[in-house]
Order: C-alpha cells, then sequence, then structure tokens
C-alpha cells in the first residue's frame, strides 16, 4: 500500500524537480469545496485564487437548499465560478427544486452542479437519489448545461461496489440523453493505490469523462480522522491510524498522495484528471496551500 499521507506540511516541491512538476501539473485547474462559506471567506479567496477558479459549495442535511444561492451570488462576485451541490433528498418536491436552481441559474449565475443524493433519511420529498433529480429535466430546463456526479474509489460504507458502478453508468446515461455535460467528483481518499486502481478501471470500460479527484486538504490528523469516519472513508482509514501516523503533531498535508498520482497520471492512461481539495482545515488555508503547490512546480525538464 502507498504511503496514505505525509507528515506536517512541508513544500510539495520537496524531492527530484520532475516528481515536483508532476505534482504542480496535477494541482493546476483544482477545486476547493467549502461548507456554507460566510462572505468573507469567500473574500479571502480573491487574493489566493485564480480568476475563474471553481468553488463547490457543499448541502449540509440540516440546511434548506435556498441558502445555496446567496452563497454561489458571493462566489461568483469574488470573481470564481460557483459550483452548488444540489442534494435530491433535500428538496421537498418538484416546484422547491425548479425554484432554487431557477433562482441558482438567475441570481448566481450558476450553468454547472454537483448532483448528489445527499443525507437525508427518510428524503424530505419524491427525489430518492441523484438519478431520480437528474431524470427530472429541471436542470437543462433551468439553464444547467453540466453536472458533477459522485463516486467512491475507496467504496461506500453502505452500498457494494457493484451497485455504485452500475449506479454511475446510469447517471452519465441519464445526462447523455438530457445533453448535459458531465464530470465525476470521487469521495476524499487517503491512499493513492485504490484511487488509481480505480481510474484505471472506469477508463478500462471506456468511461471518458473528466474526472476530479477528491482529497483532503491540510487540517489536523484529529480533523481528518473525525471526517473519515464521519463520510465513511473505509480502506484506506486504515493507514491514518498507523503509530506513526498518530504520533504527527500539526497540521498533515496529502503531498506524498498528489506525488503519487501525478506520476501515474505520466504513466497511465487516466486524463481527463484534476483534484478537488475539501477543505477540512479551513477554506482560506486549503485554497492557499493548493495555490502554492499548483504554482510552485518547475517546467518538465526537457
Amino acid at each position: 500500500m502507498s504511503a496514505p499521507i505525509t507528515g506536517p506540511i512541508a513544500p510539495a516541491t520537496a524531492g527530484d524537480g520532475r516528481a515536483a512538476s508532476r505534482a504542480g501539473a496535477l494541482m493546476r485547474g483544482f477545486s476547493v469545496e467549502a461548507t456554507m462559506p460566510d462572505r468573507a471567506e469567500i473574500a479571502a479567496l480573491g487574493g489566493v485564487l485564480r480568476p475563474g477558479s471553481h468553488v463547490y459549495l457543499s448541502a449540509p442535511p440540516h440546511h434548506p437548499p435556498a441558502r445555496l444561492v446567496a452563497a454561489a451570488r458571493d462566489v461568483l462576485a469574488a470573481g470564481f465560478v460557483p459550483v452548488p451541490h444540489l442534494a435530491a433528498r433535500a428538496f421537498a418536491s418538484l416546484a422547491m427544486l425548479d425554484d432554487v436552481v431557477a433562482r441558482l441559474v438567475g441570481d448566481a449565475g450558476v450553468d454547472r452542479a454537483l448532483v448528489i443524493a445527499g443525507d437525508r433519511d427518510p428524503p424530505s420529498g419524491p427525489f430518492a437519489d441523484a438519478l431520480a433529480l437528474i431524470r427530472s429535466d429541471v436542470l437543462p430546463r433551468r439553464g444547467i448545461f453540466e453536472i458533477g456526479i459522485a463516486a467512491y474509489p475507496d467504496g461506500h460504507p453502505a452500498i457494494p461496489d457493484g451497485v455504485l458502478a452500475a449506479a454511475l453508468g446510469d447517471k452519465l446515461d441519464a445526462a447523455l440523453v438530457r445533453g448535459l455535460r458531465v464530470h465525476i467528483v470521487t469521495q476524499f481518499c487517503f491512499d493513492a493505490e485504490p484511487i488509481i486502481a480505480w481510474l484505471r478501471r472506469i477508463r478500462y470500460s471506456r468511461i471518458a469523462v473528466p474526472v476530479r479527484i477528491g482529497i483532503a486538504g491540510p487540517a489536523s490528523m484529529r480533523g481528518l480522522l473525525r471526517y473519515a469516519l464521519r463520510c465513511g472513508v473505509r480502506a484506506s482509514l486504515r493507514g491514518m491510524r498507523d503509530p506513526r501516523a498518530a504520533r504527527l503533531i500539526g497540521d498533515v498535508a496529502p503531498d506524498a498522495l498528489i506525488q503519487a498520482l501525478g506520476d501515474a497520471r505520466s504513466l497511465l492512461n487516466l486524463e481527463p484528471l484534476a483534484v478537488h481539495l475539501f477543505s477540512f482545515g479551513g477554506l482560506v488555508h486549503t485554497a492557499r496551500w493548493a495555490a502554492g503547490v499548483a504554482g510552485s512546480a518547475p517546467p518538465l525538464p526537457g
């Protein structure tokens, strides 16, 4: 098993220049995910992220979907591309979905969204999963032209791998029929091996859509363990329980994981591929670290 984590934060350009270049190249075009950021946090990104960067806005189960509109509007005003999560089970009716999507498009300039099932159990309304929301036809009718769909390289705690694979295919097919562009965003993972194995499987299956690999940004070991347990990240969690990991102090950054993925990207046919960062250690902190990794890599030697 490859190293799931590294030690306390160090420059990602450590090691040979070619490896650093591959890691930096993978990080260019990264996206960040925020949970209900306030206006000050979003404004602070203006000095960190490049204009046009994608900022995903998660949908906590106890927050009404309409709250996404204000956050998306602030992200757009700051010069970034808002990508709100649409959690299917949070919508109490078709009319509610239609209203929220119309406001996201009309008030916040949204033209893409990440469609997920969400954590509400039982569902609030008629949408039991992401596929049902896609099949409602609300998204293209209201002006959403691209969707992200979720995938789980490390498995899902409640859904067998075969069911996950079938659901991924169904969502891709449903989006294609409706003229929607699609990209995949994966659940975060701490180990390169399951990520690379999953990528190879989907590319072998002729799934060629862009993939954003979910990675936890710099955060404390305690925080990473808490989020991993909450989100059901199973196999690679074992690596974090290694006694060597338990002794780490301070923030832990995913340098080794990014380097391993950058190496695989250069050797295998995994494109199109980018990184999606979960900001468990804070939105601005994560963005600043990622921008440094993406911008500091030297050019590849000739």
